[in-house]
C-alpha cells in the first residue's frame, strides 16, 4: 500500500521530493500516513476533497485481498513551511 500512495501522490504534488508515506498497524486496521508539503495540500486533497476520496478508494480497492481496513491519513509537514 506504501508504493501505491507514494506513486499517487508523487504524480500529483508540486514537490515530490518532500512526500513520505508511513504504514503502521493497529488492531483492526492498517493507517497509511500521506505527509506532504503544505502548499501540496490543496492538490492531494482536490475540490471537496474528491482526489483524496479517490486515493482511498484506489488504496480500498488494493487492500481487498487482506481482511484489515486501511485508512489513510493526509498531513502537512508543517517543518516545510517558511518561518519569519
Amino acid at each position: 500500500m506504501k508504493n501505491v500512495v507514494q506513486y499517487i501522490a508523487k504524480a500529483l504534488v508540486d514537490f515530490p521530493q518532500h512526500v513520505r508515506v508511513n504504514e503502521r498497524e493497529e488492531s483492526h486496521q492498517r493507517v497509511v500516513e500521506l505527509i506532504v508539503h503544505p502548499d501540496d495540500m490543496g492538490k492531494v486533497i482536490g475540490k471537496q476533497g474528491r482526489i483524496a476520496k479517490a486515493i482511498r478508494t484506489v488504496i480500498a480497492a488494493a487492500s481487498s485481498r487482506d481482511s484489515k481496513r486501511v485508512e489513510v491519513d493526509i498531513i502537512a509537514d508543517e517543518s516545510l513551511t517558511r518561518k519569519a
